[in-house]
């Protein structure tokens, strides 16, 4: 009888280890790492978030969400990790990852970053393309942007003849390698140049950046004698960069306000001031 309480003594122990060891096989998993890749995105990049877990458990799902909205991530063993797209300059992004491990345990992490474009480089923006003739609904400006990255015209301004005609909004910007229509002359439009704009005198356009200094200009004849008192030869097309945002202004036959130009038939301009 002895030997029976003694052999039930020994194997007590056992059991509750067993049943010890069960509890902790089914535990939650621990995140060790939460990465983003890249460290310090701009608003060109996506954002991969990867997570890392410790536990007996492998993962059976896991999510993330980013300021409210939610993304499924890919699991593999203990490691996890999902995609956020590319957002605008300066958000500022919340992340909050849940995993879930085999046994059903919910373990849960989070993490933030801001958006953050390098400052802007005034000298990609530029006058791209005007057009004088036709009505003064017809008439336009129109900018480009150069840079990889795009371009807020909030207090941007822009002279014509020396008297300011133009001055950009919040929420107006010009797309990376893309282009902004500034359209409608003489208040014929909302959000047109205030002046009027001939094909068949001399004019001076100049674009400032919020600073106030000077980043692009068009000019066409001699100012010497008052912008807008020369006679010109009158040009029925529109003077275009070719090619868009780096070549000279020429003489383009078709005009393509908001798109790109058209080089057929593309003249110099010999009234053009370089």
């Amino acid at each position: 009888m002895k030997k029976i309480f003694a052999i039930i003594a020994l194997a007590l122990p056992l059991v509750l280890t067993s049943c010890l060891k069960d509890k902790i096989y089914e535990g939650p998993s621990t995140i060790t790492a939460l990465t983003l890749n890249p460290v310090a995105p701009t608003s060109n990049d996506a954002v991969t978030v990867s997570v890392e877990t410790a536990g007996l458990q492998d993962l059976k799902s896991a999510n993330l969400t980013y300021n409210g909205t939610s993304v499924d991530m890919t699991v593999t063993g203990k490691k996890a990790s999902g995609v956020i797209p590319a957002l605008a300059d300066k958000t500022v992004v919340k992340v909050v990852v849940n995993v879930v491990n085999a046994a059903g345990y919910t373990t849960t992490k989070e993490a933030e970053y801001t958006v953050g474009n390098p400052p802007t480089d005034w000298t990609k923006l530029v006058i791209n393309e005007l057009y004088g003739a036709g009505a003064d609904n017809e008439k336009y400006i129109e900018l480009y942007n150069n840079s990889d990255f795009a371009i807020s015209l909030k207090d941007v301004y822009i002279h014509k003849d020396e008297g300011l005609c133009w001055t950009g909004l919040e929420g107006e910007e010009v797309p990376a390698h893309g282009f902004f229509l500034i359209l409608g002359a003489k208040g014929t439009t909302e959000r047109g140049i205030s002046s009027g704009f001939s094909a068949k005198k001399s004019v001076l356009i100049q674009l400032f950046n919020p600073s106030g200094q000077l980043v692009d200009k068009f000019e066409r004849g001699d100012g010497s004698l008052g912008w807008g008192n020369q006679g010109l030869p009158n040009n029925t097309g529109a003077w275009a960069r070719i090619p868009d945002g780096k070549g000279d202004v020429v003489i383009v036959t078709n005009p393509t306000p908001g798109t790109a130009n058209d080089n057929t038939g593309a003249t110099p301009d010999p009234d053009y001031v370089k």
